[in-house]
C-alpha cells in the first residue's frame, strides 16, 4: 500500500478556486476539512444551487480571493469548541506536492484560528501524519 507522509501542517493549493497556496493544519480529529471564509453567499445559477465566498488565504496579508462553487450539502457541524453550526459544504480538488484529489470541505469563519484551512481525516485517506514534521512538500510556487 503506497502511503504518503504528511507533516502536521502543510502548504497546499486549491487550483479550481484559484488559490495558489494556503497553509493547512492536518487535523485527524476533524472528520471534514474546513476553509476560512470571510463571507458566504448562496445563490442559484442555471437551476443549480451555488455559493460565492471570500477567502483570505494568507494570514496577515490583504489578499482576498472571491470564489464560487456548486453547493454539495448544507449540514450541521460541531466546531472545536463543541458548538453546532450550519455550514455550506463544497467539493474541490486540492494539490499537495504532485498529488491532486477532490476534498469535501465546509465553509466557515476561522479568523480567530491560526490556520486558514483544516485538512480533516476523510481527506487524509492513504496518508500517514508525522506529528513532529512540517511542510514536507515545501511551499507551492
Amino acid at each position: 500500500m503506497d502511503k504518503k507522509l504528511v507533516g502536521w501542517r502543510e502548504w497546499l493549493s486549491l487550483p479550481e478556486l484559484k488559490i495558489a497556496r494556503i497553509k493547512a493544519k492536518i487535523d485527524t480529529g476533524a472528520r471534514t476539512s474546513a476553509l476560512h471564509t470571510f463571507f458566504v453567499e448562496p445563490f442559484e445559477e442555471n437551476g443549480q444551487n451555488m455559493v460565492r465566498f471570500g477567502v483570505h488565504p494568507l494570514q496577515k496579508r490583504d489578499l482576498e480571493i472571491v470564489c464560487q462553487c456548486p453547493i454539495k450539502d448544507y449540514r450541521e457541524v460541531r466546531d472545536s469548541g463543541g458548538h453546532l453550526e450550519m455550514r455550506y459544504v463544497i467539493e474541490t480538488p486540492i494539490k499537495l506536492g504532485e498529488r491532486v484529489w477532490p476534498v469535501e470541505m465546509t465553509l466557515t469563519n476561522r479568523d480567530n484560528m491560526k490556520f486558514r484551512m483544516l485538512l480533516g481525516r476523510t481527506a487524509l485517506r492513504g496518508m500517514i501524519v508525522i506529528p513532529d514534521q512540517s511542510y514536507l512538500f515545501g511551499r507551492p510556487t
